[in-house]
């Protein structure tokens, strides 16, 4: 099929565009979130204080966008014909970009949830995936594209790295933190930490 952008982006649900990033994303809920959704519970874990949770996530019309994306992502994953147009749509979204992040929003909410996002890697080879995720259960025994970082995040605050290839950790001293946005206005500028896979962990400081 010949896409064009607007009638790619209608079938996808649109793409998000979160102001730090030097690409666009793919969100849902973090109210959907279900380990982070526990955590949002606990005094002291990173979703305590999730962004995601808060601020402009909360507006009608984003909570709208977010819910039409996870309306699209559950039809992809029960619907074997739909998932082939959303595969196709979704690689030529992202194929003109060099990078792509995966959930600025929300996080994996199945095994085959994941599997669809590396379908999507390997149709982009010459874009460079990033997923961070707290749902490590879902990423073990799939084989990942090599153009794909998976970062399983500390669940807690000052927390050391889990014990994968490629983390990420929250800490409150900012000496600490290997990601320096909090110095460029809360933006990635022309770092690409996040999508380097020779990075084996990031340490963002605290919002």
């Amino acid at each position: 099929m010949t896409w064009k952008v607007s009638t790619a982006n209608a079938l996808v649900g649109g793409l998000s565009a979160p102001g730090k990033m030097p690409c666009p994303s793919f969100s849902i809920s973090a109210f959907l979130c279900q380990t982070g959704g526990r955590l949002a519970k606990i005094v002291g874990s990173v979703c305590a204080m999730c962004y995601a949770r808060k601020g402009r996530y909360i507006f009608p019309n984003v909570q709208a966008a977010l819910t039409r994306r996870m309306t699209v992502l559950a039809r992809a994953l029960a619907d074997k014909g739909f998932r082939a147009e959303f595969v196709s749509a979704m690689a030529f979204l992202i194929s003109r970009r060099k990078w792509f992040r995966w959930h600025d929003s929300g996080d994996l909410q199945s095994k085959a949830h994941y599997e669809l996002i590396c379908e999507i890697a390997r149709a982009t080879p010459d874009t460079l995936h990033w997923l961070p995720t707290k749902e490590p259960r879902y990423v073990v025994n799939v084989l990942t594209p090599p153009n794909l970082v998976v970062r399983v995040s500390a669940p807690h605050i000052d927390q050391a790295a889990p014990k994968y290839p490629n983390t990420s950790t929250v800490v409150s001293d900012k000496s600490k933190a290997t990601c320096r946005a909090f110095e460029r206005q809360g933006k990635c500028g022309p770092c690409r930490m996040c999508w380097d896979k020779s990075t084996p962990n990031v340490a963002y400081y605290q919002h």
